[in-house]
């Protein structure tokens, strides 16, 4: 459903979000390790994210990636989506026809429509500073 990225950009967000409480600065490497992925393609992924303004980073011997408090507190999923992956997930029909609505549905339409419905408001709904509260509780994890 999302690409690669996206998932490293979701679990990237949700590493740098644990990192903020103590105001930490991370590594490419660091983050590639922590949450399972290639270090050069994590590194593309921060950087979509650093031009989208959804994460920070400073260059220097001291320098990394972070977020910032403003905006931890209102980034969502949604917003990591749509900045990875565009917004495919929740505007495109789901067998890829591109004049499907209420008027010209395709035959999976009403059922989907729903799922979607659902999918935004989770997406929307689901702030990362709150997924780092599993992680931090050990009832989720950012790699296996």
């Amino acid at each position: 459903m999302l690409s690669r990225a996206c998932e490293y950009g979701i679990k990237a967000a949700v590493y740098l979000a644990q990192r903020a409480k103590a105001n930490e600065l991370s590594s490419v490497k660091e983050i590639a390790t922590a949450i399972g992925s290639p270090v050069a393609f994590t590194a593309k992924v921060l950087q979509q994210l650093v031009r989208s303004g959804l994460i920070s980073s400073a260059k220097g011997v001291k320098g990394g990636f972070f977020i910032d408090e403003a905006t931890l507190r209102h980034l969502n999923l949604c917003r990591i989506v749509s900045a990875i992956d565009g917004n495919g997930i929740t505007e495109n029909c789901m067998l890829g026809l591109r004049e499907c609505s209420e008027k010209n549905p395709c035959p999976v339409h009403h059922q989907y429509k729903h799922i979607k419905a659902d999918i935004i408001r989770m997406l929307n709904d689901s702030l990362v500073a709150n997924l780092t509260i599993d992680v931090e509780q050990k009832l989720s994890v950012l790699k296996i």
